[in-house]
């Protein structure tokens, strides 16, 4: 089946913000399949999902789950769902590398072809029992922009380095996926979500008029330093101009796919290019 892409570089993005069961990797992957196929179905021309959305995040089964990168069977079946509902597909899954798992995302395109592989740079301490710190960072070229892909809390590293790298290296677009959690009796009432990632995605959309998107799973964690904590979806997405475009439902339970038509509208490429918008003709070398 053929992408639907348009001829004018706008496209549709889906974010599926799936329930994700710790240890859980055929009922998984089987529900992401589902959310691949229902978001091209709905005019999708790439469905962002969650972070280590096989196993679940720092879920100990990865041991003995975890697949390679592109030849694992998590990789492969979404990359056979990608090509049968021509569309792109990012997500992230846990790697195996010899001895090493990885934190990891890919990004797949409409043939299922594996066109970029990240590895989670700015891990939380607290996971590296589990994952090995990352080792690359990329941007790719295709007929939605240029994108790049970060995971979850690359996106507050110090200073947004890794956001702001890939936005040097001419990122229109920047796909993360996510696993937001909180403690079992958070009150999001009281205490509304999502700010942390407001205070990192809006400053780095807007300085360099990069579309910022991240989609956060759903359901408990039940192993791992986090056991007993919720995800709760609210997954995000940033506009070119720094403002905030879609936000999901918050909760355990608030599974949802979401859609929103994204038009890059990349305006410089360094990172002085703000600065210098605001400086006399004469003072620009």
């Amino acid at each position: 089946m053929p992408s639907n892409l348009s001829t004018n570089r706008s496209f549709k993005l889906a974010l599926a913000q799936m329930r994700v069961e710790g240890g859980a990797q055929p009922a998984n992957l089987a529900r992401a399949e589902k959310f691949i196929a229902e978001a091209r179905q709905a005019g999708a021309d790439v469905v962002l999902l969650p972070e280590t959305l096989d196993i679940g995040w720092t879920h100990g089964a990865a041991r003995e789950l975890a697949g390679e990168i592109p030849h694992g069977e998590a990789c492969t079946r979404l990359a056979a769902a990608a090509k049968q509902h021509g569309i792109f597909v990012c997500a992230g899954l846990v790697e195996r590398a010899g001895a090493r798992l990885f934190n990891s995302a890919v990004l797949i395109d409409s043939q299922g072809k594996l066109l970029l592989q990240h590895r989670k740079l700015n891990e939380l301490d607290i996971a590296h029992d589990l994952y090995a710190t990352g080792d690359r960072l990329g941007v790719v070229d295709t007929p939605l922009g240029r994108v790049g892909v970060m995971i979850c809390a690359d996106g507050f590293a110090r200073s947004q380095v890794v956001s702001r790298a890939l936005a040097l290296m001419g990122a229109e677009v920047i796909l993360s996926p996510c696993a937001w959690a909180r403690p079992a009796e958070h009150d999001n009432a009281r205490d509304p979500y999502g700010q942390l990632w407001l205070d990192n995605y809006c400053p780095v959309a807007s300085d360099f008029g990069v579309w910022i998107a991240g989609c956060s799973n759903v359901g408990w964690i039940t192993d791992g330093p986090w056991r007993g904590r919720k995800c709760i979806g609210n997954s995000l997405v940033i506009g070119a101009d720094g403002r905030e475009k879609l936000r999901g439902p918050y909760g355990v339970e608030a599974e949802k796919m979401l859609m929103v038509t994204v038009t890059p509208a990349r305006r410089g490429r360094g990172d002085g290019s703000a600065i210098a918008s605001q400086l006399p003709r004469a003072a620009i070398k």
